[in-house]
């Protein structure tokens, strides 16, 4: 079963030695996002009481990292690594509508005339940041015209005390508003904070419009997830958040916000942006913090599980040889691609990768390999390119596509597509691509051979007599 609080899965973490703890006093500026960085991918790490300078900074503790590892994540679910793509697929097309609960623990604490920085505990990340930043606030909102929610993980800046600077880029959450706006009317939202591993990632799912991502939590849990009305408005919140901001978009208004770093490792710009007018926040007793830091493994994987689950399902209806993807680290897990497929026909990769940039805008690089290659293993997919393609024949390159508006080399988000085929010819002659391999090295028993270095010293003893 699915860990069903950050709570529970802090505990967890905690038991199995996965969970660091920093000493009291942590500044919030630069110096908190560098030690969790430090631990990127081995640790997460508890911040029990960081501050802000000689600032009056909350007694709130802050914790990063929580599902820095492919397979934490996969244990956070309850199941195999290998699982988890065909999971999250499953939740997506299977959802369980929530579950509306009155006494919900992110209520115990209610703060009506709210100050960002005085109330949580909020970092500032990187060198270049324009402050303070939110950046691990499951923002939800309700479509005006139908009622039903989205959500969806957006960079927050602290603009004032009770107001934030946002950017939304042009999807479900922007729609929105913009039906709002189009009224004179602002947009009622909630930004939750601290809530569990599986609720997280389904924040990320690739959905039709009017599909509460909230949903695909319940499913990924097993049972309808739990949620609760915002004090001030008509939104629905998870309500075993640790803390939960209240506010509107406010209609007409625009602001200065960023530059911010971004996934790509590099800063996106600053532009006037949309602005949240804060109302209130809510918190159980004795809140945790949750903060993302930027490009680091938690930001990346959040992204790349739900795309790579949504990518392996759309090519599997057109392509059933396709048998598993992977977006690599290099590719920053947006931008670089690795299918592996079991190759029937000639031709059949460059189909697959002309249909792979199709999934989604910000993939720029396909390579597809054979199913005697592990994708997620880049030192064998770099392999394959090595020994099994020839750019005359097997490079498809695609020129002045869409990409992805935060890769610097493209012109405004127009980008060069290159595809790689690395798969062997269909039929084969003799030992031809017949891959080297010795008799027994796969074996473990093996293992039991090796007696140990002292026996190093007899053997050289010996030979010297």
């Amino acid at each position: 079963m699915a860990y069903r609080t950050l709570r529970s899965w802090l505990r967890r973490l905690a038991e199995t030695d996965r969970l660091a703890v920093a000493e009291p006093g942590v500044d919030l500026d630069f110096e908190l996002s560098a030690i969790a960085k430090r631990q990127d991918g081995e640790k997460a790490v508890l911040f029990p009481a960081p501050k802000r300078g000689q600032a009056n900074t909350p007694n709130v503790p802050v914790v990063s990292g929580l599902v820095s590892n492919r397979d934490w994540i996969a244990e956070s679910l309850g199941i195999e690594p290998s699982q988890v793509l065909g999971t999250f697929r499953d939740a997506v097309e299977n959802p369980l509508p929530w579950r509306e609960v009155e006494d919900a623990p992110v209520h115990q604490n209610v703060i009506r005339a709210p100050d960002l920085l005085r109330d949580l505990p909020i970092p500032l990340h990187n060198e270049h940041d324009n402050g303070p930043y939110i950046s691990a606030g499951l923002i939800i909102a309700r479509n005006p015209r139908t009622g039903i929610q989205n959500v969806s993980i957006n960079r927050l800046q602290i603009n004032e005390p009770d107001r934030l600077g946002i950017l939304m880029l042009p999807r479900h959450l922007h729609n929105f508003y913009a039906a709002a706006e189009a009224e004179g009317d602002p947009l009622e939202v909630a930004i939750a904070i601290g809530v569990d591993p599986a609720t997280l990632l389904s924040s990320q799912a690739i959905v039709p419009i009017d599909f509460d991502e909230l949903e695909v939590a319940g499913a990924l849990h097993g049972e309808p997830l739990r949620v609760t009305k915002c004090v001030t408005n008509n939104v629905h919140v998870p309500a075993d958040a640790e803390i939960v901001i209240e506010g509107r978009l406010l209609p007409g208004v625009r602001e200065m916000e960023g530059p911010f770093a971004e996934f790509p490792q590099y800063y996106g710009p600053a532009g006037r942006r949309e602005v949240i007018q804060v109302d209130a926040i809510t918190t159980r007793k004795n809140p945790i913090f949750h903060t993302i830091v930027s490009a680091a493994m938690e930001h990346l994987l959040l992204g790349a599980i739900p795309r790579e689950a949504t990518i392996v399902a759309l090519l599997q209806r057109s392509f059933p040889g396709v048998l598993d993807v992977h977006l690599s680290r290099g590719g920053i897990c947006r931008y670089h691609l690795a299918v592996k497929i079991k190759k029937t026909n000639e031709g059949e990769p460059k189909n697959i990768i002309a249909g792979a940039f199709s999934t989604h805008a910000d993939i720029k690089q396909v390579t597809v390999v054979d199913e005697d290659v592990d994708v997620h293993d880049t030192v064998a997919v770099e392999w394959a390119v090595a020994t099994r393609f020839q750019a005359g024949k097997d490079l498809l390159i695609i020129q002045g596509a869409l990409g992805s508006r935060l890769d610097p080399s493209t012109n405004d988000g127009v980008s060069d597509k290159m595809g790689l085929d690395a798969t062997m010819p269909v039929r084969r002659e003799g030992l031809d691509y017949v891959v080297v391999h010795v008799p027994g090295e796969d074996n473990p028993k093996m293992d039991s051979r090796i007696v140990g270095a002292a026996a190093a010293d007899d053997a050289i003893l010996q030979e010297e007599n």
